[in-house]
């Protein structure tokens, strides 16, 4: 259940799943938009899963507290443009270019997508600088 509790602060109720002296983890559950629905153990479309953070700094929690995860509104949208934005701005420059280059559309088509595997490669060796930027707090 996501939640905007301050302006430009996305908040997320979980659960803390286990605590070290410098991090905690929280395991938050995250649902579909349909899973309240009345018709939900019915449908195959709802969706729940159990995802853990991490969160680096010393809290005054132990296992098993309901806790609130915090960050910040900016840290959404970068995530947002990193994950979607810009692979289909990749994926339709590369259409652009390979079609200006009279490729037949079908495989204009099938290269422009293949982009997107190096892009996701990158982003996969990046991963531990990326997520030096994506900071989250916690709130009790």
């Amino acid at each position: 259940m996501d939640e905007r509790s301050n302006k430009g602060t996305i908040s997320h109720e979980g659960i803390v799943d286990r605590k070290d002296n410098n991090s905690v983890v929280v395991r938050i559950t995250s649902s579909s938009a349909c899973s309240g629905c009345h018709a939900e153990g019915y449908c195959n479309i709802s969706d729940q899963k159990e995802k853990y953070i991490n969160v680096t700094g010393s809290y005054d929690v132990s296992p098993g507290d309901h806790v609130i995860l915090l960050m910040t509104q900016s840290m959404g949208f970068r995530a947002i443009s990193l994950g979607y934005l810009l692979p289909l701005v990749v994926m339709i420059a590369g259409l652009v270019v390979f079609l200006s280059m009279s490729v037949p559309e079908l495989v204009a088509g099938l290269l422009s997508i293949a982009i997107l595997i190096p892009y996701f490669l990158i982003l996969y060796f990046l991963r531990d600088r990326i997520s030096n930027k994506f900071n989250f707090t916690i709130k009790t």
